[in-house]
């Protein structure tokens, strides 16, 4: 008898101790599990596919995702007009999984009436089916007029082409600066993929020129421009450049009701402030549920190897999925040390990868 009692207090010992390791509210139907993740449906609202390649589009239909399929003036990426055409058709043969966002370039930056070409663009765009419009960093890190001063998002010429953007019931998508992690050497960023990309493109890693605008200096133009107008429809992309404080996001979005940020590339600067304070990360998007939308920046290109992109989005969906949805120990490869996840309730992921979105481009609601 003795021995049976002591068996069966071993056995009970182990499953309290396992039960604590993952601290996972498997049987709380308030919460997600990682099994949900497939018959959950998401939005993910960064995306770039510049191929008539539809990897993305079918990994998209076979893990209930919608996207929006983001346009960029970046040299890298093809022209504007190309990339406008890609999208659309997308858009014309998979309506119910994609839309598009549009952007627009600097060229003729100095004529008097670049902000009228703009939007005579726009306006094909938007009947076209463009719900969104992209502005990127280029706008103050880059981009110079004929004087060879640099163009910055608060430039009264961008007036007019933020205010039709607002009049024709469409949202604003900005990549305004870059983490600031960028200001600081690479051995002392917070987050692997800052020092492989900064150590990749060292022309924007600002760290090497002391002669460019500050981190602050960037984020208060596009707070300026943000403050001329206060109803605009507006997602700052990449967390907002705020990725790598809570305190200074949520002080954002306190500052501009309008505003909402996405998570693309910047989930592992949460997670990195997780592991100083993860009740007050957790707090964080507890309070700012419906201001806070999914995204993942991935990236579809004539020559992406295609295998390493399914095994890339994957990856990424699942470790975000276990982060947001459970307390799992979750290994991060951004990271050099493990970090506990948040578990948000199902209220609040449906928010974070559905609501916030759909309200935002409603038309893919009802598809």
């Amino acid at each position: 008898m003795k021995q049976i009692l002591f068996l069966f207090s071993f056995i009970s010992l182990i499953s309290c101790l396992n039960e604590n390791k993952s601290n996972v509210k498997t049987s709380d139907a308030s919460y997600y599990t990682v099994e949900d993740f497939k018959s959950v449906r998401k939005f993910d609202i960064h995306v770039h596919i510049n191929t008539p390649g539809k990897t993305i589009i079918n990994l998209a239909k076979a893990n209930n995702f919608k996207m929006l399929n983001v346009a960029v003036d970046v040299s890298s990426y093809p022209p504007m007009e190309q990339q406008r055409t890609v999208r659309e058709k997308h858009f014309q043969e998979d309506p119910d999984v994609i839309t598009y966002g549009t952007a627009f370039t600097l060229d003729n930056w100095d004529h008097p009436d670049w902000s009228k070409q703009v939007i005579s663009q726009l306006k094909y765009d938007f009947e076209h089916g463009a719900v969104a419009v992209k502005t990127w960093k280029n706008i103050g890190m880059e981009a110079r007029d004929n004087m060879g001063k640099l163009i910055t998002l608060d430039d009264p010429k961008f007036d007019l082409v933020i205010q039709f953007i607002e009049d024709q019931g469409k949202v604003l998508l900005s990549h305004a600066g870059e983490p600031k992690n960028c200001w600081l050497p690479l051995n002392e960023m917070t987050v692997k993929n800052d020092r492989d990309y900064f150590s990749e493109n060292p022309l924007y890693h600002m760290y090497l020129h002391p002669e460019m605008p500050s981190y602050e200096e960037q984020i208060n133009q596009r707070d300026s421009m943000l403050a001329k107008h206060p109803t605009l429809p507006f997602v700052g992309f990449h967390m907002a450049s705020l990725e790598w404080s809570v305190d200074r996001l949520a002080a954002f979005l306190d500052r501009f009701p309008n505003a909402r940020v996405d998570l693309a590339e910047r989930i592992s600067h949460t997670q990195y402030q997780s592991q100083q304070d993860r009740d007050k990360v957790r707090a964080f998007f507890m309070k700012y549920q419906d201001r806070i939308i999914y995204a993942t920046d991935f990236q579809e290109n004539d020559d992406t190897n295609l295998a390493d992109l399914e095994k890339h989005m994957l990856e990424t969906w699942l470790n975000d999925w276990r982060y947001f949805n459970t307390d799992e120990i979750v290994s991060v490869p951004q990271l050099d040390d493990p970090v506990q996840g948040i578990s948000l309730p199902k209220e609040v992921v449906d928010k974070i990868y559905w609501g916030n979105a759909s309200i935002l481009f409603p038309a893919l609601e009802s598809k």
